[in-house]
């Protein structure tokens, strides 16, 4: 990943992988919350089955907080500041050399209220109005005809009327827009990645251009700044008071802080929880049944009197043509014969030559060894 950054002389230009990251961070998100929501609504639906309900109407409500504090403090979204990076205002005239010669965060350089609703706006509201167009395409059908479906807009199924109403007509093209619409964006989107990666654009998104800001790596100057805010906060015994009533009036933005931490751990752990309660989790075999202990196979049926006689002694020997077993063939009884011998016997007597239990072709299985 460092590689690809030393190329073009940046070390604070951010890699691609490391942006597509932190999307998907913010992808995992809103369904993380969307399955703790639905587990505690199962206990309490009184107070949060509405919520569930409106869950994205919920969760953009929520990121304009979260999202909007790390963009005034930080200069940053959510998930740019778990991976170290920040938005810096674009300016018209690049002063790099000035500001290296300076030294410390150009001023210039922290969001102003523009930038920081602009992007806000494609940080909380772009992703809201494209779920909600993806939830509506699903309900009508994901791209099926209302008249497969046998709905129309008087709620009568399997009548259609001749001419169409207003309702009808603007659900097809609805139905057939939308798919073109998403995959023209995310080709977009593509196509400005190979274009970021190959040094051809230097945002890897198109409205960032038009938001005023690019991202960029925290430098030394960053950290310095953020450890000479820790360094200011009260401290000593005499200073209790006053840390007190700046713990109080900060909780609010210690939760936020916090969230940095807390969220990605939550995600972990669901993601932990949905493995270990899978049906084919390996950890379900470290636990006991809970219908008892497992059930033994059954017992091997006893050679018939008028049957083909088995020596207990001797293994790995067909008993019809008493050599070693030739591609070994099971019967329904249990015994193993040679594939030949067994297909031949059964085709001709229809039944286990050692426990005359009544066989056919088809039930023959081979024992891979």
């Amino acid at each position: 990943m460092e590689f690809f950054n030393d190329i073009g002389g940046d070390p604070l230009k951010p890699s691609l992988f490391e942006l597509i990251a932190q999307e998907q961070l913010r992808d995992l998100l809103q369904p993380a919350l969307k399955y703790v929501l639905a587990v505690f609504a199962q206990r309490y639906p009184r107070y949060l089955i509405r919520i569930v309900n409106r869950h994205e109407e919920f969760y953009a409500m929520i990121m304009l907080f979260v999202e909007r504090h790390y963009l005034l403090k930080y200069n940053a979204s959510f998930a740019e500041k778990f991976y170290g990076l920040k938005r810096r205002r674009k300016a018209w005239i690049p002063t790099e050399r000035s500001n290296a010669a300076v030294g410390g965060v150009p001023p210039g350089e922290k969001l102003r209220d523009r930038e920081i609703w602009r992007s806000l706006f494609f940080l909380v509201a772009v992703p809201y109005v494209r779920a909600k167009a993806h939830d509506y395409y699903e309900q009508l059908g994901g791209g099926v005809s209302p008249d497969i479906l046998g709905d129309n807009e008087d709620g009568q199924n399997g009548q259609v009327s001749s001419n169409g109403s207003l309702t009808s007509r603007w659900r097809r093209a609805y139905n057939n827009f939308f798919p073109w619409v998403n995959i023209s964006f995310e080709v977009l989107l593509l196509a400005y990645n190979v274009a970021y990666l190959f040094e051809r654009t230097p945002f890897y998104r198109p409205w960032l251009a038009w938001v005023g800001v690019d991202l960029r790596r925290l430098g030394a100057e960053d950290f310095l700044m953020d450890s000479a805010k820790q360094e200011g906060r009260p401290s000593g015994k005499r200073d209790t008071m006053k840390r007190l009533y700046t713990l109080l009036t900060r909780s609010p933005r210690m939760i936020l802080d916090s969230l940095r931490f807390l969220l990605p751990t939550s995600i972990f752990f669901i993601k932990f929880l949905e493995w270990w309660y899978s049906p084919g989790s390996p950890a379900r075999a470290l636990s006991s049944s809970p219908l008892g202990p497992a059930v033994p196979p059954p017992r091997v049926l006893p050679p018939h009197p008028d049957g083909l006689p088995v020596d207990n002694m001797t293994f790995g020997h067909c008993p019809l043509c008493k050599n070693s077993i030739n591609n070994a063939t099971a019967l329904p009884s249990g015994y193993v014969f040679c594939y030949r011998c067994a297909f031949d016997h059964v085709e001709h007597h229809g039944n286990c030559p050692v426990t005359l239990l009544p066989t056919k072709v088809w039930q023959l299985r081979k024992v891979l060894v």
